[in-house]
């Protein structure tokens, strides 16, 4: 099992920036320096009612700081941007890397985001044909295809990645479709922090048929804190998630999050079956059955949330190294 921290990058909206990156600088210091393989960040724009760094620089700025860790988006919103550009800043990253970096995509699902890029209809066909351009780009091809935003004659990048033949393609995905999309087009799939462990087991039977063959890594991502008791990561988390989960709620993804209702009522449905939240022998004996049932060698750590002090999530990245890790 490999374990990845992903940076929040996401603040009240009077939170003070500068600040807070010298904290993330931090935590993917003491990330390198205490086994962890990578650090990830992910992309949303018009974010109110949170402030958001966005993660091409930003992990630009962290890879300075993070040794040997893998450093990958997770994830750039593909369907909307321009393929070149998402080449280009692939390749740049990578090069920045050392060959480490990990493409992480997907097809988004705010509406105010597609409105204002204009990509509003037939979002899962501009996705792919975007990131198969891209993907020709960075294994060094040249280029003839046009579609929403874009037209390329015989154009190349003129940066290569180190990564041969390219950095690998994660692809987040929540409805089936979208898992199959994964298989067909992606490295591997990047499941997503919220679904539960018993639809995380269903849709990868289906992801691995549909590939024909296992992917080289099978990453997920988990809301995590851990305290020494169950109730004390509770008390820590709850806050803040409830808060996060509301957003995205009022961000159109209702259908792939629990119930509002039970985000407010039923923390222990929420600990053992979508989050890793509680004492270090709850959150070993999640992430165990992560590996050892589900087959996920990649667990993503995102453990901090808008308005979650810096403190504690250096708490739980201590009790992770310290007691969780060791053990499984």
């Amino acid at each position: 099992m490999r374990y990845g921290l992903f940076v929040s990058a996401q603040y009240p909206e009077n939170a003070d920036l500068g600040g807070i990156l010298h904290e993330h600088l931090e935590q993917v210091r003491f990330a390198a320096d205490n086994g962890f393989s990578s650090v990830f960040a992910g992309q949303h724009f018009l974010s109110t009612p949170f402030q958001m760094l966005q993660p091409v620089p930003l992990l630009a700025r962290l890879a300075a700081e993070s040794g040997d860790l893998r450093v990958g988006c997770g994830i750039l919103l593909a369907a909307l941007l321009n393929p070149v550009e998402l080449a280009e800043q692939a390749a740049t990253l990578d090069v920045i890397c050392d060959g480490r970096f990990v493409l992480g995509v997907g097809l988004g699902y705010r509406a105010e985001e597609n409105l204002v890029f204009g990509v509003t209809s037939r979002r899962a066909r501009v996705l792919e044909s975007k990131l198969d351009v891209a993907r020709r780009l960075l294994e060094g091809e040249r280029v003839t295809a046009e579609g929403p935003g874009y037209r390329l004659e015989d154009a190349a990048i003129g940066v290569r990645p180190i990564a041969e033949p390219r950095p690998p393609i994660w692809m987040a995905a929540n409805s089936d479709a979208a898992v199959r999309r994964a298989a067909r087009v992606a490295d591997t799939w990047f499941a997503n922090p919220h679904v539960t462990v018993e639809e995380l087991q269903r849709q990868l039977d289906f992801f691995r048929q549909e590939r024909g063959s296992a992917p080289t890594e099978l990453p997920a991502m988990r809301e995590v804190c851990v305290r020494r008791t169950d109730d004390e990561a509770i008390d820590v988390a709850r806050p803040f998630l409830d808060n996060k989960y509301k957003s995205y709620v009022s961000w159109g993804q209702s259908e792939a999050l629990p119930p509002t209702d039970t985000l407010r009522r039923n923390w222990d449905e929420l600990r053992m079956n979508r989050f890793i939240i509680g004492s270090p022998e709850t959150a070993i004996d999640q992430v165990r059955h992560h590996r050892n049932d589900l087959g996920i060698d990649h667990l993503v750590f995102r453990l901090q949330w808008p308005g979650l002090p810096h403190m504690e999530a250096m708490e739980t990245l201590r009790w992770l190294v310290g007691e969780v890790i060791p053990a499984v």
